[in-house]
């Protein structure tokens, strides 16, 4: 018996509340995945179904002694239901979230019109946005982590009003 997609999406923000709480308390250092998918001159951004619900690079935590590009590879599979083995590594970005020193590991990857099967529960929606066409009010690392990437020019600021 499968869990009706509504309960898991509120289990999936209940999670989060409980973690914010966690890393309030406790400050833990934490390290996660933002990964950037290209075809061609498209980039994907998905929208999570917790926390901040603006778009963003798809990605998420490392799991303990996880290394980096293994949970790329995981969270796509997971997320998205795609399978990417080819990493380009985009160094990382150092950031406080929830008060916690938290590393992002970033990644590149070429795909070719895959095929996306969303996790329902954890994303809300994908799209596919031309690289000079990105919506406003993505997340707050989606233009450094697409700059870095040579996706966008660096330094390309939000469209005005955006945000």
């Amino acid at each position: 018996m499968q869990i009706p997609v509504a309960i898991r999406r509120q289990a999936y923000r209940g999670a989060h509340r409980m973690l914010r709480v966690w890393w309030f308390l406790r400050r833990p250092v934490l390290h996660g995945v933002k990964c950037v998918l290209t075809d061609g001159d498209l980039v994907l951004l998905v929208r999570h179904t917790y926390g901040h619900r603006g778009w963003d690079l798809p990605g998420g935590n490392l799991r303990r002694g996880e290394a980096p590009e293994r949970a790329a590879i995981r969270e796509m599979e997971e997320e998205l239901g795609i399978h990417v083995e080819h990493w380009k590594a985009l160094g990382d970005i150092l950031r406080v979230s929830y008060r916690c020193q938290d590393t992002l590991h970033c990644f590149r990857a070429e795909v070719h019109a895959p095929v996306l099967t969303l996790n329902a529960a954890e994303l809300a929606a994908a799209q596919w946005f031309h690289r000079e066409e990105l919506p406003g009010g993505v997340g707050r690392h989606v233009r450094p982590v697409l700059a870095r990437a040579e996706v966008i020019p660096p330094g390309a600021s939000e469209p005005a009003g955006a945000r």
